[in-house]
């Protein structure tokens, strides 16, 4: 069986790495760039970090700026419009995991317009052309949406986010400097950390890894759990670290997949934003932090992915002389990390309300058990069986199934 490995065309790496951006539009010619970021971003002057740059060397350029936490259709189809207005021939996107997924459905939809239809990019769409040339410049360290062939889009109209997976969608161009997200609140600095942290453990166990993806996320394991406590107090030089870290961490699932902490929280983040919450959302990262623990005790029935769990702690250097004490110790130092950062244990501690939850649990569970990262999680799972699981990250009982 060939492994298929995709990386972007060039990355930069390094404090002062936003300088080499003029080169590379400059080299192609390009002439305007339509900028995609969140309105926060915006307004706390971040992305003149950016636009300093590009004036500095006489580059012109539009911001586009209405792009939500969880990027929706809506999100989609208004930048496709901006893009057009603003005459632009290329893209820049800056921030987190949203404005990177907006601007690559935005890419994908301008160079192939036969998928305006933003649900028909759902799942693997079979596009021809690459994305409109785009540089993205990430401003946390969790998502990885710079390196990665996915994005995700909120469907509000029916409450739920849809996975794309599209090599197509792949920026040309990744510049990761850690002077990007100095500014990064520490709430948002633990729960894109721990998506980090998920994203290179479900790469390491699942059905698609390899040698190369292998060792991408061990490192990149290795390194969240090294860097992010202290990343999480501020410190510059895990912060740098973890930019690098969360960069392996994609690199290594963009080619080896991901599972069903993945697949959870992607049906739940769109799923519970009502009742009790009160308009909070339920973060991507947080939502991965919470159900990764119970997702390591049901995949470890699976003697494959209770082995590479084992190699995981292993590696840590955790306590444990057989597989399920390991795995059990790998468990705990999820666990206390989420303490440490303040995430809670449970969706019921998060605040999701219990007659909401019971009421939808059921048909969240069918969609995540449809989502594109079901297929690679290392133990198979059908709807009834996943909504036992959902349970016991709502009360926290025990997963002995």
């Amino acid at each position: 069986m060939a492994n298929r490995i995709m990386l972007n065309q060039t990355s930069y790496h390094g404090a002062g790495a936003i300088q080499e951006l003029p080169a590379e539009v400059k080299s192609r010619g390009l002439k305007k760039a339509l900028i995609c970021c969140g309105p926060t971003l915006l307004r706390h002057g971040v992305i003149t970090r950016v636009t300093d740059v590009l004036d500095a060397a006489g580059l012109s350029y539009e911001i586009f700026s209405d792009i939500k936490p969880n990027p929706t259709i809506a999100n989609v189809t208004d930048g496709v419009a901006a893009f057009k207005a603003a005459g632009a021939d290329y893209l820049i996107a800056i921030g987190g995991g949203s404005p990177m997924d907006t601007s690559k459905a935005i890419g994908i939809i301008i160079n192939n317009p036969e998928f305006a239809d933003v649900r028909s990019l759902e799942g693997v769409a079979p596009t021809k052309k690459h994305a409109v040339f785009t540089i993205a410049v990430p401003t946390t360290a969790g998502t990885a949406a710079e390196v990665t062939i996915n994005y995700v889009i909120t469907d509000v109209e029916k409450k739920r986010k849809f996975v794309c997976v599209d090599p197509h969608d792949m920026p040309i161009v990744a510049i990761v400097d850690p002077e990007m997200m100095s500014s990064m609140p520490a709430g948002l600095t633990a729960s894109t950390g721990m998506d980090a942290l998920t994203h290179a453990i479900e790469a390491y166990v699942s059905t698609a890894a390899n040698d190369y993806t292998d060792a991408l996320a061990m490192k990149a394991i290795e390194m969240v759990t090294s860097y992010l406590p202290s990343s999480y107090k501020g410190n510059r030089e895990s912060r740098a670290a973890m930019h690098n870290a969360q960069c392996l961490a994609g690199m290594a699932f963009s080619n080896a997949l991901l599972g069903i902490v993945h697949s959870m929280a992607h049906k739940t983040g769109a799923a519970f934003c009502e009742g009790s919450m009160k308009g909070r959302h339920l973060p991507h990262g947080c939502a991965n932090a919470i159900y990764l623990p119970y997702v390591i005790k049901y995949n470890a029935h699976d003697e494959r992915a209770a082995e590479r769990y084992a190699d995981i702690a292993r590696m840590l250097g955790l306590p444990g002389s057989s597989d399920k004490a390991l795995i059990e110790s790998l468990c705990t130092l999820i666990g206390s990390m989420n303490g440490i950062f303040d995430i809670p244990h449970t969706l019921k501690d998060f605040g999701v309300d219990e007659a909401e939850f019971n009421a939808k649990v059921d048909e969240i569970a069918a969609n995540a058990v449809g989502d594109a990262c079901t297929g690679s999680n290392p133990r198979a799972i059908d709807p009834a069986t996943m909504a036992k699981l959902f349970k016991c990250t709502y009360y926290g009982t025990e997963v002995d199934f």
